[in-house]
């Protein structure tokens, strides 16, 4: 392991030469790897057919490494990076501690994109001008398996109440399959998982004066919910993640998946990988005491406060999110849009059948709380959620426990 000094000698060099691959190129990208980093390399290619003459630095970095990057570069005011690409639950640390221009100075953010998904690019949230501009159309959707909702007389959920009684009676007509499938890996599995419920039961992490109230009455409640749907799990739910949600779905072994994300779907309907095709339908999480309530999981990229290629930057990003890159983006890769016109696209909606829903799940979409605690809220509530989804605790104990932690450690 590295020593602190070592460590920091290292970063030093790593951004010396980020800064100086900045000074040679004519625009410096600081990207993901996977599918993201194949989505830049194809828009960079498809833009260097317009600008053969400028060069262009794209770097495809893993999840950890580029946030650590970003932070040390923006920090530093290094000048390493014209654009650079971030989850949503960085944009409240980038935004506020003024990293990312401002994309409104010189006019509005003009197109179409979905309200919910540019409101996370503002700062405030939904309020201000946008720092960045949402590329990654990411939601957490609700998925239930139409042929055996057929066979058992049942309809599409209306709520999650209604949830509860498609999975018990299908567990208890057909013992091969079970009522229902979600992740319960603590951690962000978990909470992923059980905030669209959450939120549908009206339970709030965070409310606007700063305090946690995820021990409220509803919050208690959209937990209850939620270890009763246990009882028509899987034997060992408490350690599933996506590998395991996924097989079950395209294996026929659950009628109905609390979770499933635009990366999943395409999946189900592959008769090489699925005994489901055509079977299930994909729709926007249920309400309960409020509307449907999906998870975003928005990834933006916005154009740094100290860019050395300023123009270059914004006239990228504008192409980047164009309706008709990322209609190619998507028939190509896959990769999930953020512009309504893309979702109702026919040659779209002929590859993804699915993309109506997924258009009325972004619109009803919630993002996780603003606050740059974030990452430390989310694997204390994981904890205590499968606290609770073990037996280890009651719903109520569980989440006054995790209050009295999460608002330690908002104060820190």
């Amino acid at each position: 392991m590295l020593s602190r000094s070592a460590l920091s000698l290292a970063l030093t060099a790593s951004l010396t030469l980020g800064a100086a691959g900045a000074n040679a190129a004519d625009l410096v990208i600081a990207g993901r790897d996977g599918i993201y980093g194949q989505a830049l390399d194809a828009t960079v290619a498809r833009y260097k057919e317009a600008h053969p003459d400028m060069d262009i630095e794209l770097l495809k970095l893993p999840y950890g490494s580029l946030y650590e990057k970003l932070v040390i570069s923006l920090r530093e005011k290094s000048g390493a990076y014209d654009l650079v690409l971030l989850d949503d639950t960085w944009a409240t640390e980038f935004m506020g501690n003024g990293w990312l221009a401002n994309l409104e100075e010189q006019g509005k953010v003009t197109g179409d994109f979905i309200a919910a998904t540019l409101d996370i690019s503002r700062y405030p949230v939904a309020e201000g001008p946008a720092y960045s501009l949402p590329i990654v159309g990411n939601v957490a959707m609700f998925a239930y398996n139409q042929a055996l909702f057929d066979q058992y007389g049942l309809s599409k959920p209306a709520n999650w109440d209604a949830v509860k009684v498609a999975a018990k009676t299908i567990s208890a007509k057909n013992p091969d399959t079970s009522g229902v499938v979600f992740r319960g890996q603590k951690g962000n599995p978990i909470v992923t998982g059980f905030l669209p419920l959450f939120w549908a039961h009206g339970g709030v992490i965070v409310d606007d004066a700063g305090k946690p109230q995820v021990n409220s009455a509803q919050g208690v409640q959209a937990l209850e919910s939620f270890l009763e749907l246990k009882q028509y799990a899987p034997k060992g739910i408490e350690v599933y993640n996506s590998t395991e949600v996924r097989d079950a779905i395209q294996q026929r072994k659950t009628a109905i998946a609390i979770e499933v994300w635009p990366s999943w779907a395409p999946s189900m309907d592959d008769p090489s990988q699925s005994k489901v095709v055509q079977e299930m339908q994909v729709m926007a999480a249920p309400g309960q005491v409020n509307g449907s309530s999906p998870m975003l999981g928005i990834w933006q990229m916005g154009v740094t406060a100290d860019a050395k290629h300023d123009k270059n930057a914004r006239d990228f990003l504008n192409y980047l999110t164009s309706a008709d890159n990322q209609k190619t983006l998507a028939l190509e890769l896959g990769l999930p849009p953020t512009r309504r016109s893309v979702y109702t696209d026919k040659d779209v909606v002929a590859k993804y059948r699915w993309y109506p829903n997924q258009l009325e799940a972004l619109e009803h979409g919630k993002a996780r709380p603003r606050i740059k605690q974030w990452n430390e809220v989310e694997s204390i509530l994981g904890d205590y959620l499968q606290l609770a989804m073990i037996g280890q605790m009651d719903a109520r104990t569980a989440l006054d426990q995790a209050n009295r932690k999460i608002d330690r450690a908002l104060k820190r």
